[in-house]
């Protein structure tokens, strides 16, 4: 094994660390704010539920997407 080799395997999963890490951040705000906005105005919760979980699930496909950066080197 070689060093670009070496590094090759570090930077592939430092970057899809650092996605899952960014991820899981923005699933968390995500929730916080939908939970602050439900508070707020209770009679918009079915909406606010819808947008949380699309956009929660578009926070999650970044990790797919560096998953399969990753393979790729």
């Amino acid at each position: 094994m070689n060093i670009a080799t070496t590094l090759a395997e570090i930077s592939g999963n430092l970057h899809i660390g650092l996605a899952a890490l960014g991820s899981a951040i923005a699933v968390g705000v995500i929730g916080l704010k939908a939970s602050e906005a439900v508070g707020r105005n209770p009679g918009a919760a079915t909406p606010i539920l819808i947008q949380a979980i699309l956009s929660s699930a578009l926070a999650e496909g970044i990790v797919f997407f560096a998953i399969f950066l990753a393979k790729g080197q």
